[in-house]
């Protein structure tokens, strides 16, 4: 058995017999560690592979789908989220910064499936005395949950064979090594052979698996993108860990849609439904004028939601205007000022621009726009904005307002949280609720 010393790059797995400083297939800086690996023998005829599938070559009209029986957790965000619940055998990859709360949900997960099943809790990063602190702290009920503190892949594997678990939780996959692998944990191979140790182990007996794994600063998947190719579903927590607000979304979901996303609030008792979330994204007083306030209908997945815009703008004290942008792009909020004031002569020359949406998340919908736009010209003008008003529309480079998808869907959520006005580029007759329709950017600064 012969062993050599590889440089892998740790984001993209490019492979180099000496170091370098950047990685010439992903650009990356800084990314190659070192790397003991087994040389492959000459006469070695077979290779292992992460899964074992193999059929019989079957024409498609003869071959007949498996209606796939799901299994509800009882967190109605969670189960919105993966399309109604988990299937048998699937396995999903959920990934967040550190603290963000990937255990916390995990753990509450572990609780309401150990109702039905058995689970079976692996945790390299604390011990059991922690764990079940923070059970005791969330009032998880723990009658049928099994706990673990290991990071050997073969004694993991000795364990799920010993327990027989219906639901299996690595925490993280990053802690676990194989003793067969010299590098160190949380490297490329040590990462893609655990985890396909624990695919090959779970997928055949239909175990439903969830895998944690950490992010980086830049967001990306700590470790090995390879992860994301072996699992059914990829859930990222996409939020900050000093807010308490967490919102997870969907990037890649063999059972289900990636359009939707979860949002919870983080408690001292563990993380919480958000149900309404228009409630929390405008949470100030819908009841008088505010100069620089604008809403809208955002759309996330299948979900409307009322979003707030504020913006405010003051006379600069910079050779060139500042221009900055909280929870929406930049890049787009600079092309919709240069239209304001390309098409209705709005001078924004000597002016600094704020753009901030509300509720700590980030939203890149192109319905927005006009919100964005009306909340610009209410702030230049000094003219206020009726809380019971809602701007819904597209705004191109020429100063054209179009439609968006899904407006009388929008209108309709408009019209349940008491809006009375909507300014929008169809002319929909709806109950209880006065529909502006409008062509441009012209025709919005006429009306407000």
């Amino acid at each position: 058995m012969k062993f050599k010393t590889i440089y892998t790059c740790q984001k993209c797995g490019f492979n180099s017999p000496k170091w370098l400083g950047r990685c010439p297939d992903c650009g990356e800086w800084n990314s190659f560690a070192e790397e003991v690996i087994q040389e492959e023998s000459k006469t070695a005829k077979t290779k292992k592979s992460f899964t074992e599938f193999s059929s019989e070559i079957t024409p498609l009209k003869d071959a007949s789908a498996k209606e796939e029986k799901r299994t509800a957790t009882g967190i109605s965000e969670f189960d919105r989220l993966t399309s109604g619940g988990l299937v048998d055998g699937q396995i999903t990859l959920l990934a967040g910064a550190p603290g963000i709360g990937k255990s916390t949900l995990m753990l509450q997960i572990a609780s309401a499936l150990s109702k039905n099943k058995k689970v079976l809790y692996i945790s390299g990063e604390e011990s059991l005395e922690q764990i079940a602190s923070r059970a005791k702290r969330l009032k998880a009920d723990g009658e049928n949950i099994f706990l673990l503190s290991e990071t050997n892949i073969q004694r993991i594997l000795e364990a799920i064979k010993k327990v027989a678990p219906q639901v299996l939780i690595i925490d993280s996959i990053q802690t676990v090594y194989h003793p067969e692998f010299n590098s160190a944990s949380g490297t490329l191979s040590q990462v893609r052979e655990s985890a396909g140790e624990i695919l090959r182990a779970t997928k055949p007996s239909g175990i439903i698996t969830f895998i944690l794994g950490h992010v980086t600063k830049d967001g990306a998947l700590a470790g090995p993108k390879v992860l994301e190719h072996m699992v059914d579903t990829v859930l990222y927590f996409d939020s900050d860990s000093d807010n308490i607000l967490r919102i997870l979304r969907a990037h890649k979901n063999r059972f289900g849609s990636t359009s939707e996303i979860a949002l919870f609030k983080m408690t001292a008792t563990g993380l919480e439904d958000v149900l309404d979330a228009s409630a929390y994204f405008a949470q100030t007083s819908r009841s008088k004028k505010i100069i620089g306030r604008a809403f809208s209908i955002a759309l996330e997945g299948t979900r409307p939601i009322l979003t707030e815009v504020q913006v405010l703008t003051s006379v600069t004290h910079f050779p060139y205007p500042r221009r900055i942008a909280t929870g929406l792009d930049l890049n787009r909020c600079q092309m919709l000022l240069a239209a304001l004031e390309k098409h209705i002569g709005l001078n924004l020359d000597n002016k600094d621009v704020y753009i901030s949406l509300t509720g700590g998340t980030k939203i890149n919908d192109p319905s927005l726009d006009l919100a964005i736009c009306a909340a610009v010209i209410s702030s230049v003008k000094d003219k206020p904005i009726s809380g019971t008003s809602a701007f819904i529309g597209e705004v191109g480079i020429l100063g054209q307002v179009a439609p968006v998808p899904l407006t009388e869907r929008r209108i309709k959520e408009a019209a349940r949280l008491g809006m009375k006005e909507i300014f929008t580029p169809i002319l929909k007759e709806t109950p209880k609720v006065k529909v502006e329709q409008l062509e441009d950017l012209y025709s919005l600064s006429v009306k407000l």
